[in-house]
Order: C-alpha cells, then structure tokens, then sequence
C-alpha cells in the first residue's frame, strides 16, 4: 500500500516523459508525439519539448534521441543543439542527412 501511495504521488508528465524517453534503444529515434503516447498522453507532445529543454538528468535521458514527426533534429538546449545532437546520434550508428533522421529505418515502432 507505501508502495502504491508513493507511484501516485510522485507521478508526474515530465517524470513519465522521462521514462518514455530512457526505453528509446541505442540506435534508434523516437518522435515528440511517440515519447508522448508512450508517457500516456498524445496530445503532450509540446510537454515533451518542454521537459527535455529541463531535463534534469543528463546522460540517463537520452534526449538527443528525440527528433520531430518528419525526422528533423531538434537542436534542443538539452544536449548543446543540432550539431551535438547529430553527433550523438551518428555515435550510435544513426545516419543523419541534411538535419534529418529516418525514421523508417531508425523510428522505433510502438
């Protein structure tokens, strides 16, 4: 019953977000809109722009795997723009061309 109480409390979108955003895979991309349906609201996908732009926890949310809905790099501040962001994710293997990713090669499918 703590325990159950505690998951009620400290439930929050940008908690959830987070969690969303750790399950994307190495390798891969997820959209705004997919990070949103995943922490339970499709409709917060501006929420998930919001709380990468603050994320609070550095390298265990890996938000430079967050791309828009046509693939296009976010250059969020979160992880130093989109020339950062491409690097991180080039690191990983994944292909970006003219600030973009693929996502039929590289979205994760939910």
């Amino acid at each position: 019953m703590i325990g159950e109480s505690y998951d009620l409390v400290t439930d929050s979108p940008s908690r959830r977000i987070y969690e969303a955003v750790r399950k994307i895979p190495e390798g891969k991309a997820a959209t705004y809109g997919q990070i949103a349906e995943l922490a339970g609201d499709r409709k917060m996908a501006r929420a998930v722009g919001n709380a990468l732009r603050k994320n609070p926890y550095g390298d265990s949310v890996p938000c430079h795997r967050v791309v828009n809905a046509k693939g296009e790099l976010s250059g969020g501040s979160a992880f130093g723009g989109e020339e950062v962001q491409a690097r991180l994710l080039e690191a990983e293997g994944v292909e970006v061309r003219e600030g973009k990713v693929d996502l039929g090669k590289y979205g994760i499918q939910i």
